[in-house]
C-alpha cells in the first residue's frame, strides 16, 4: 500500500512500490523513481461519477499515479493533513481533497443547508474504506472531537472536513439588529452531535452569511 508522509507541512510525499494514489490533477511537483500519471473521469468513479458530479455542482478533476518511486504533491501552499481511515467515511469539500489511496472509495452526499451556508454548494464529497487521504487546509488545521458531552459549533466557512457518527444542524441567529445591519458576523454556525472529529482551518471562505 502507498505510505503517505509530510515532507514539511505543505507538501505530501507518497512512496510508491508498484501501487497507485488518486490525487488533484495536476498537483504532482516532484518526483523521482517510474510514474505515470492518467486523469479519471467522473473523480475516479467513471462515467457514472462524472454524470453525478456534473448533476450535484460537486467538481473534481482527479489523476491517477502509479509507478515506483517516491512522488510529491501541493496544491497552492495550502496545508495538508493526514487521515488514517479504518472503515470509516470521510466528509470532504471536493477543493479539500489533495489525494488519496486508490483503494479507497469516493463519492457524493446531499448536505443541504450546512453545504449551502459554507460557499460550497449542496453536496458534498465522501472517502470511504481503509487506507490513507490527505486533505488541505488554509493555514495549519485543528482537529476538534466531538462526544455526547461536548457538541461543537463551527463556523461554515472554516469547516473543512468531518469524520465518525456525527448529525448536523443548522444554526441560525439572525435577529432584529442582524436586519438593520447591526450583526457580529457570527449569524449561522454548524451544530455537530455525536461521535467524531470535525477538521477547521483558521481561515474563513466566502459564505452566504458571513457578512451578517
Amino acid at each position: 500500500m502507498a505510505q503517505f508522509r509530510l515532507q514539511g507541512s505543505k507538501v505530501l510525499a507518497v512512496d510508491l512500490t508498484g501501487d497507485a494514489v488518486k490525487a488533484k490533477n495536476g498537483s504532482m511537483v516532484a518526483y523521482d523513481g517510474q510514474m505515470a500519471f492518467k486523469k479519471m473521469t467522473g473523480g475516479g468513479e467513471g462515467l457514472r461519477g462524472m454524470v453525478t458530479r456534473r448533476l450535484t455542482g460537486e467538481q473534481m478533476t482527479v489523476m491517477e499515479v502509479q509507478g515506483h518511486g517516491t512522488c510529491f504533491f501541493a496544491d497552492r501552499a495550502s496545508e495538508i493533513n493526514l487521515v488514517n481511515l479504518h472503515g470509516e467515511k470521510l466528509y470532504v469539500e471536493s477543493s479539500n481533497l489533495l489525494c488519496t489511496d486508490a483503494g479507497l472509495r469516493t463519492g457524493t452526499t446531499f448536505t443541504g443547508l450546512r453545504g449551502a451556508t459554507s460557499g460550497n454548494g449542496l453536496f458534498t464529497t465522501t472517502v470511504e474504506g481503509s487506507g490513507q487521504a490527505a486533505i488541505m487546509s488554509d493555514g495549519p488545521a485543528v482537529v476538534l472531537r466531538v462526544s455526547a458531552q461536548y457538541p461543537l459549533s463551527v463556523d461554515p466557512g472554516a469547516y473543512i472536513a468531518h469524520t465518525g457518527n456525527l448529525s448536523q444542524s443548522f444554526q441560525s441567529g439572525v435577529n432584529f439588529r442582524t436586519l438593520i445591519g447591526e450583526g457580529s458576523g457570527e449569524s449561522f454556525q454548524i451544530r455537530f452531535e455525536g461521535e467524531g472529529l470535525v477538521y477547521v482551518q483558521p481561515s474563513e471562505r466566502n459564505t452566504i452569511g458571513g457578512d451578517v
